[in-house]
């Protein structure tokens, strides 16, 4: 055999050894691409964000459609919500314990599960869950500090108000209160939180500085909430089972009126308009929301808007109010002068609280 003849041979040997055959191309495919991950919702330039105690996540409305933008998974059964002051994050109570209810037998209910209490925290701007911070045994509403480095947490299991650094979740006080303890609200100056025990009917406040219960004041049966006057000078607790609201004088500490909103009437969640003038008053099984006019403390209007609602808030124009109406799964859109819903928009499972909150 030729030199040439060998290499003629060796080359036709290495081609076939590839899968070549006469030139022709492999027929093996192409490696794809993986797909890429979808772009993160934009957050909305003014957001609706409402926790779904039954579902387990929280609904995004951008305003300026009414539509859902975003769905962002959390933990079990998130209700209360606030923002930071800087509309960066959203701080949300999640709780481990069985769903009850008035009057239910709790022996009866399965054991919580504790591995998910905490604070869930989401980042606006990622519009995403990012930590959870420790809370302490179910937690069922939470208020931040006006400086956003504390959080106050309702600790319904175990009858306890818990301050918590947001920086890293470090328990930096606890204080006993009542039994059932749920709304949770700090006076502007953010020197003391008050809150709400349902099975006491009674307010607590707690002297942050004196690291205290400064004062327990009677109200009315089941009391859900505290609001404000932006001055401080008055607060309005709603009694849920009394058909009333307990208007405090917040220097004294001490009730100064009862207001009725008629027998029946179911007064839960509280909030006052930003100029201090009105405030609002969402009703559960009564299904309406109630406008109180705070110079005078009498009913100015009052409109059904759906079914139970509980969480509230309105946009900063006072043009227009939502709240979070739980079982029939949607947020009510209603325009404030009119007094009519305009829209329902359809959220996630058991919708609870609601914070309406300007992008960062």
């Amino acid at each position: 055999m030729t030199f040439r003849t060998v290499v003629i041979t060796v080359l036709a040997a290495a081609a076939a050894a590839c899968g070549g055959g006469g030139g022709q191309p492999s027929t093996a495919p192409a490696p794809t691409a993986a797909p890429a991950p979808p772009p993160a919702p934009k957050t909305p330039a003014l957001g609706v964000y409402v926790t779904n105690e039954t579902g387990g996540d929280l609904s995004v409305i951008d305003t300026a459609t009414n539509t859902v933008v975003a769905t962002i998974p959390l933990g079990k059964r998130p209700r209360g919500i606030v923002a930071s002051p800087d509309h960066t994050l959203l701080y949300v109570a999640l709780s481990g314990s069985a769903i009850g209810g008035p009057n239910v037998d709790e022996s009866k209910l399965p054991p919580p599960d504790r591995s998910a209490d905490g604070i869930g925290v989401v980042d606006i701007k990622q519009m995403k869950l990012v930590k959870v911070l420790p809370s302490g045994p179910d937690p069922e509403q939470v208020a931040i500090s006006p400086d956003g480095k504390q959080v106050y947490v309702a600790n319904e299991d175990a009858a306890q108000l818990s301050a918590i650094d947001t920086s890293d979740g470090r328990l930096i006080q606890s204080f006993k209160v009542g039994e059932e303890p749920e709304g949770v609200t700090v006076e502007s100056g953010g020197k003391r939180v008050w809150v709400t025990s349902e099975a006491d009917g009674a307010v607590f406040v707690a002297d942050l500085d004196g690291k205290k219960v400064a004062k327990r004041i009677k109200v009315g049966p089941r009391p859900r909430s505290v609001a404000f006057l932006p001055d401080d000078s008055r607060a309005y607790v709603p009694s849920e089972n009394g058909g009333t609201l307990t208007m405090i004088d917040v220097k004294k500490l001490a009730p100064i009126k009862t207001i009725s909103l008629g027998e029946g009437v179911r007064p839960m969640g509280t909030r006052v308009s930003p100029d201090g003038k009105w405030l609002f008053v969402s009703t559960g099984r009564t299904k309406k929301v109630f406008i109180l006019d705070t110079a005078t403390n009498a009913v100015a209007a009052s409109f059904e808007v759906g079914d139970r609602p509980w969480g509230m808030g309105f946009t900063p124009d006072l043009t227009t109010l939502y709240t979070a109406n739980g079982p029939s799964d949607d947020v009510s859109v209603v325009d404030i002068a009119s007094r009519m819903v305009k829209t329902k928009v359809k959220v996630g499972h058991g919708p609870w609280g609601l914070a309406v909150v300007p992008a960062p």
